[in-house]
């Protein structure tokens, strides 16, 4: 494939926005909300990015007590950190030399919002839903993340009241760098398990 695997077109893209207004209406109609308290809900969402989840990893990266926390419990390490993850179970799995995690949502498009904002159009394509949990390295591939024969690749399947998260492995050459510095270097896509974290140069 010349592009990464479920890249959405125009065409999704306008279903979901269809999707999003009916939903939206339906609520005021109900009385279950004002237009005004679907607006900020809305705005509020739009607003959280993967950098939430960044901060998670960071922090887990430099301090080994909290990542033992956070593999144990996600939900409670990120509201230790004053991160709102909702009544959502956060599951994090951890990425080794041996073992690499990938996140999917094969009924629908289950995604950790709280923490990493919204999904990318890819993450809710039926390809993607599909093929990742079929044919999880060639799949990775044609997203760059080419992995030793060597490296085992688990795939977890998000569902209505559980979600998952990927602690990347620690990039090479940050010794003694500060969470702020080290937040920077993760990215959406290694959070959702597509991606590697490069060393720093």
């Amino acid at each position: 494939m010349s592009k990464p695997v479920g890249t959405a077109g125009e065409g999704s893209r306008g279903y979901y926005r269809r999707m999003q207004s009916a939903v939206e209406e339906l609520l005021i109609l109900k009385g279950l909300f004002t237009a005004e308290e679907v607006t900020r809900e809305v705005e509020a969402m739009a607003s959280r990015s993967y950098q939430r989840g960044a901060k998670m990893v960071a922090r887990a990266w430099v301090d080994p007590a909290y990542k033992a926390r956070m593999l144990a419990d996600g939900s409670a390490a990120a509201e230790e950190l004053g991160l709102e993850v909702g009544p959502l179970r956060l599951i994090v799995v951890e990425n080794t030399d041996r073992m690499h995690h990938v996140i999917v949502c094969t009924l629908c498009s289950c995604y950790p919002r709280m923490l990493l904002g919204i999904p990318p159009q890819w993450y809710k394509s039926g390809a993607y839903r599909s093929r990742v949990v079929r044919e999880p390295r060639r799949v990775l591939a044609e997203f760059g993340t080419r992995l030793p024969d060597e490296v085992d690749i688990r795939v977890h399947d998000s569902t209505a009241d559980m979600r998952y998260m990927v602690l990347p492995l620690r990039p090479g050459g940050t010794a003694g760098w500060n969470e702020e510095r080290l937040a920077a270097l993760v990215t959406r896509d290694s959070l959702i398990g597509v991606a590697r974290l490069p060393d720093a140069a």
